[in-house]
C-alpha cells in the first residue's frame, strides 16, 4: 500500500488505542511513583520488599523506562496515524522482557510478593504483544502509514 492511500481505522481501533494509551500512562505513573520514592517509604516496607527496591540494578530501571515511555509514545504515535508505532511497540516489548527476567529469574520477586504477583505482569507482556499485533494489522490496513 502506497504512503498516500490510507482507509479510515473502525471506531475500536480508536478507542483501543485510547485506552491502552491510559494504562501506558499508568505505567509512567509508576516509573515516577518509584524512581521518585522517598527514603521514608523504603523504610515502610517490609525488609525483603526494601531489599529488592533497593538492590535493583540501574538497567532494570532503564528497562521499566522503555517500557513505559515507549508504549506511551507507541499509542501516541497510533492515534497520530504513524506507522513507526510498531518499532517503538517493539522496544516497548523488549523493555517488558528485560524487566520481567528481572523480576522472574534473577530477583525472585515471586519468592516476596507470591505466586499471585505474576497476574500483573502477565497482563503487561500480553498488552505490549497486542500493541505489536494492533500496529501491524494497523499498518496491512492501511488505517496508519
Amino acid at each position: 500500500m502506497q504512503k498516500s492511500q490510507m482507509n479510515p481505522a473502525p471506531k475500536w481501533f480508536w478507542i483501543v488505542a485510547s485506552i491502552l494509551l491510559l494504562w501506558n500512562l499508568l505505567g509512567v505513573m509508576a516509573f515516577v511513583q518509584q524512581v521518585t520514592m522517598s527514603p521514608e517509604h523504603i523504610n515502610l516496607m517490609p525488609p525483603e520488599e526494601q531489599r529488592l527496591y533497593l538492590e535493583q540494578p540501574f538497567w532494570v530501571l532503564l528497562a521499566f523506562a522503555f517500557a513505559v515511555f515507549g508504549g506511551t509514545l507507541g499509542c501516541l504515535a497510533l492515534l497520530f496515524k504513524k506507522s513507526f508505532a510498531r518499532i517503538i511497540f517493539w522496544l516497548s516489548f523488549i523493555g517488558v522482557l528485560v524487566q520481567m527476567a528481572h523480576s522472574f529469574f534473577i530477583s525472585n520477586a515471586l519468592d516476596v510478593y507470591g505466586p499471585g504477583a505474576a497476574v500483573m505482569p502477565i497482563m503487561i507482556l500480553l498488552v505490549s504483544a497486542f500493541l505489536i499485533w494492533l500496529s501491524s494489522k494497523a499498518i496491512v490496513k492501511g488505517w496508519i502509514v
